[in-house]
């Protein structure tokens, strides 16, 4: 009997939005589709609800893709197969990249949309018998993993602060308050073809994936963080704690969280 095997595992998942405490609207859009096994954070930017409808268009669309994917419809299948990528990988990829063909549309539709655009982060855990979730991003929406009390940040910022900080120019305190923090250097629908960076991560039972919009971690640092995940209580209870802390601390923006927890499979 082969003990080393992967655990079958599936995702609990909620997600939660809230306007915060200084915007009139949420350009913030969230996506848990269990079915799927997609879950989004996209945090549309613009203004004059421009963001709202550049965030809304990229959660569409990339559902959109992974359901034609499903049903076997072949004109859906990557247009540039990586190799060194999962299925999933080059699928999510595509996605994205769809997505913002999308959004450019609706631009070019629209010229009061001019400068419209959205961040994105991506999960997909397409069920199979390696527990592998699959993780893309464009701009400064966030992935993390906690498991095992350690708070861990799965991707890296595509922004402006982000740089400084590698750079050793910045520290993470001082970026969260710069005047430049909201400054991305990809989004969907921007003038430059975005580069996704994709990440695929083993998962083990009892993780606990957090995807954001940066409303909460401009407000609240990695231990913060980690305080409230590291907590007792539904994952209902968890993102809502979020949302608090985050509005407590100012609320500056639009905060978004979708959790996700890695179960096994009962037999």
């Amino acid at each position: 009997m082969n003990n080393t095997a992967p655990k079958a595992l599936r995702l609990i998942s909620y997600g939660v939005t809230d306007v915060g405490m200084k915007r009139r609207h949420n350009e913030d859009v969230f996506l848990v589709d269990e079915d799927l096994g997609l879950y989004l954070v996209a945090d549309g930017m613009g203004g004059h609800a421009a963001g709202e409808v550049a965030s809304r268009i990229a959660a569409d669309t990339i559902r959109a893709y992974l359901e034609k994917v499903q049903m076997g419809n072949s004109e859906t299948w990557p247009e540039h197969w990586d190799p060194e990528r999962r299925a999933a990988g080059n699928i999510l990829h595509d996605a994205i990249q769809s997505a913002h063909r999308h959004v450019m549309s609706a631009v070019d539709e629209d010229p009061a949309r001019r400068g419209m655009g959205t961040t994105v982060v991506a999960a997909l855990y397409a069920t199979t018998a390696e527990p592998i979730l699959t993780i893309a991003h464009v701009g400064d929406s966030r992935a993390y993993r906690f498991r095992k009390a350690r708070l861990e940040v799965l991707t890296e910022d595509h922004s402006w602060v982000h740089e400084q900080v590698a750079a050793g120019l910045l520290t993470e305190e001082a970026g969260r308050s710069h005047p430049l923090k909201n400054v991305v250097t990809q989004a969907l629908g921007g003038s430059a073809q975005p580069d996704a960076s994709l990440l695929e991560t083993e998962m083990q039972e009892g993780d606990l994936y957090l995807l954001c919009s940066d409303g909460l971690n401009t407000m609240l640092d990695d231990q913060e963080i980690a305080g409230i995940l590291g907590d007792e209580g539904t994952l209902e209870e968890i993102a809502g704690r979020l949302i608090v802390a985050a509005n407590e601390r100012g609320g500056n923006d639009n905060t978004t969280v979708v959790l996700l927890r890695a179960a096994r499979i009962a037999a």
